[in-house]
C-alpha cells in the first residue's frame, strides 16, 4: 500500500524569527526527504514572529504569509503539496491553526486580544482545526505547562524537537491524550536543515487540509511518526 508523508509543523525564515530556511528552501528539502506535502506554520504575531510589529495589520499579515507563498510556489514547481497554517502563542503555550486563510486573518484585527477559548471558537466557526502544540514542553520561554483540551481538537504528541531533548515531553503528552481520549498528531517543528524529522503518514493523498483535520478527528487513515530520523 502506498504511503503519503506530511509535515504538519514547519517554520520559515520569512515568517518566524527562529526560522533558518526560506520557504522555498524548506520545500526543496522536504521533496528530497520523500514527503508528499508540508504545512507552513510560522510563528504568529503573539509569538516569535519575524514581521515588524509597527506595520498596519493587513500589511503585517501579507508579510507573515511570505514564507508560505514561497514554499507554495516552489512546491508547485517540484510536485510537493504545500498548505497554510500558523502557530499562536499564549505565554509560551502554543497552538497550531489549520484550515484558515490569509484573507481570513486580514479580517481578524482583534486576534491578539483573544483567549485560547475565543481562538478555538472563532477558528472552528471559520471551518478550521486547532491543535495544541507540544503540550508538555518545558523551556525558558514557557512560563508554565498548561493543558488546553477544551481549546483544541487534538494534541501534538510526537514533536521532533521535543524528542531531540530526550526529556519525556512527548511521552507525557501521549499518555494524557490516551487517558482522556484526545485525538493525536505529530510534526517536526522544523526550523533548520539538520534536525530530527517526523510528521504523519497517510493512506491517501490529501485533496485539501480538511483531509488532515477529518482523519485526526476520526483517528483513522493515518499514523503519527515516532521513529524520528535526522534528515
Amino acid at each position: 500500500m502506498a504511503e503519503y508523508i506530511y509535515e504538519t509543523h514547519l517554520h520559515t525564515r520569512e515568517g518566524s524569527a527562529c526560522g533558518k530556511l526560506l520557504g522555498a528552501e524548506q520545500a526543496d528539502l522536504y521533496k528530497g526527504f520523500g514527503y508528499t506535502g508540508i504545512v507552513v506554520t510560522d510563528h504568529f504575531f503573539n509569538g516569535n514572529c519575524a514581521v515588524p510589529r509597527d506595520l498596519p495589520w493587513k500589511e503585517r499579515v501579507e508579510r507573515f504569509c511570505a514564507g508560505y507563498r514561497g514554499a507554495k510556489a516552489r512546491g508547485d514547481e517540484i510536485g510537493l503539496q504545500v498548505f497554510f497554517g500558523l502557530e499562536t502563542n499564549f505565554s509560551g503555550q502554543e497552538f497550531l491553526l489549520y484550515g484558515i486563510s490569509e484573507e481570513w486573518l486580514k479580517e481578524q484585527e482583534d486576534m491578539l486580544s483573544w483567549s485560547p477559548a475565543e481562538q478555538f471558537e472563532k477558528v472552528k466557526s471559520a471551518g478550521g482545526f486547532v491543535v495544541q502544540a507540544h503540550p508538555y514542553r518545558e523551556a525558558p520561554y514557557i512560563a508554565q505547562v498548561r493543558l488546553y483540551p477544551d481549546c483544541c481538537e487534538a494534541f501534538e504528541i510526537s514533536n521532533a524537537l521535543n524528542a531531540s531533548r530526550g526529556e519525556g515531553f512527548n511521552e507525557r503528552a501521549a499518555a494524557y491524550a490516551r487517558e482522556h481520549g484526545i485525538p493525536v498528531t505529530g510534526g517536526s517543528d522544523a526550523h533548520a536543515k539538520v534536525q530530527l524529522r517526523g510528521g504523519v503518514v497517510f493512506e491517501k493523498k490529501w485533496e485539501s487540509i480538511e483531509d488532515y483535520a477529518n482523519a485526526v478527528r476520526s483517528g483513522s487513515g493515518y499514523r503519527v511518526i515516532t521513529d524520528f530520523l535526522e534528515r
